[in-house]
């Protein structure tokens, strides 16, 4: 009697690839972003509040949710991986060494970004094209601090959950990542000193970890939905016209955010042996997650995954330099916005910066988003580095009613650089798998029965 083995069984593909998804959820957001905008207003309330119509409403409430979605999953992610990792640490030679070298090249590319920027601003000179009046010229509400590093490592408990009172008279529940992260590492280094004991308790951590990474996989799911949600509320709400005014200066900052993402990316990946085509494929659900949700801490689970799963990076490191790139690998919003916005403050106030004060720019943009990573928001990076330097930080006002299209741009970048280096430190530590960096894409964000998940 004879027996033939079963044919393996393929699954039909019945809808386009992750990838496309996206792609195809990018171009919906903006054609019905543009409808939104044409419609107008519903009307405007008793108290003079603006009515958005259905449609701008619709979308508002899709990408919003699936941010608050990722938003909720972040904190345990964040520290279960965290204590995960390091447990797993002692299994990765030279864990020190990793530890110094994601941070060396955070300050590379940081430093790289941040001279670009400068030469942009000098040489497009935004703050003197601007068609802008001096009277949107206003300071913001809260402002930078370099005691912000010092109290955002400080966990306020042991879950690094803040509340505050709204004008309404309503609770916000917030997280702070940083103090996550501060929280996880004591954890995971204290259970690691704990040895034998301590074996249990990271069982149920690990346990846990699986746990939030399959709700992490069905939240993903909805990504290209949310990305007509997000982009199609971005146009909508803010539209193009702003662009007139402050063309110039939108110039600078996108061309410096190409230049870092097309340009120095690329080389710094082929300089260490790195396809170039592997890593954007492989990057591509968390660049373009970036783009629509303006959140590098909402998009880090993504971040984490593509890293591990896609670009070859060992999980036990990737669990620790994704998050911690989450919270201070900013080349768009700590280095090249933060550049080119101050030359652009000072040039439209006509003061002169020395070459101390371009020095301060690139002190400020390599180190301060450490000191800001407790606080959100570019605009925090941008008061301190006007601070910093004595400018007006009136001149802030001048630039916000474009803010949010350049950080759709600006976000991007940053999670980008939050995926290369730790491909980039693997590669050279000799830990990046180069068969899964190397494998063909598959346009899924991962496949959730597969060893190896690809995507493109």
């Amino acid at each position: 009697m004879s027996t033939t083995s079963a044919a393996p069984k393929t699954r039909r593909r019945l809808l386009p690839s992750f990838g496309v998804q996206v792609l195809i959820g990018l171009a919906l957001g903006v054609i019905l972003g543009l409808i939104a905008r044409e419609m107008g207003p519903d009307g405007t309330s008793a108290d003079g509040v603006i009515d958005p119509n259905w449609l701008t409403e619709t979308l508002t409430t899709v990408g919003s949710t699936f941010v608050t979605l990722l938003r909720a999953v972040v904190p345990p992610l964040v520290f279960l991986a965290i204590v995960a990792s390091i447990a797993n640490l002692r299994e990765v030679t030279g864990a020190a060494r990793l530890a110094w070298k994601t941070l060396l090249w955070f300050a590379i590319t940081a430093l790289i970004a941040v001279v670009i920027g400068i030469v942009l601003g000098l040489v497009l000179k935004p703050g003197e094209n601007a068609g802008v009046s001096a009277d949107a010229a206003a300071a913001p509400g809260s402002t930078g601090s370099w005691l912000d590093f010092l109290t955002g490592l400080v966990p306020a408990n042991v879950l690094g959950i803040q509340a505050s009172a709204a004008g309404d008279g309503s609770i916000g529940i917030s997280f702070n990542v940083l103090q996550i992260l501060v929280v996880a590492i004591a954890v995971g280094i204290a259970a690691l000193k704990v040895g034998e004991a301590a074996e249990p308790f990271l069982t149920v951590v690990r346990s846990a970890l699986s746990i939030v990474q399959k709700v992490l996989w069905w939240i993903i799911l909805l990504a290209p939905l949310a990305t007509v949600g997000l982009l199609g509320k971005a146009v909508a709400t803010y539209g193009w016209d702003a662009l007139g005014s402050l063309s110039t200066y939108a110039v600078a900052i996108y061309a410096g955010l190409a230049l870092v993402l097309l340009v120095v990316y690329p080389a710094l990946l082929r300089l260490n042996g790195l396809s170039i085509k592997q890593f954007f494929t492989g990057a591509w659900p968390a660049i373009s997650l970036a783009f629509v949700s303006r959140s590098s801490v909402g998009t880090m689970p993504v971040t984490k995954s593509v890293t591990e799963r896609n670009l070859g990076v060992p999980s036990a490191y990737a669990s620790f330099a994704v998050p911690l790139g989450a919270t201070t690998k900013m080349d768009g919003c700590a280095s090249i916005y933060p550049a080119i916005s101050a030359i652009f403050v000072a040039q439209f106030f006509g003061l002169d910066l020395s070459f101390t004060d371009y020095l301060l720019i690139a002190f400020v943009s390599v180190i301060g988003s450490a000191a800001t990573a407790g606080v959100t928001g570019a605009t925090v990076m941008l008061t301190l580095t006007l601070s910093t330097l004595g400018l007006p930080l009136e001149g802030v006002g001048l630039l916000l009613a474009i803010d949010p299209i350049l950080d759709m741009g600006r976000t991007a970048v940053n999670v980008a650089g939050q995926a290369l280096v730790p491909a980039i430190v693997a590669k050279r530590e000799g830990i990046l798998d180069q068969d899964v960096y190397d494998a063909p894409r598959s346009g899924e964000a991962w496949r959730e029965d597969d060893a190896v998940p690809v995507a493109a």
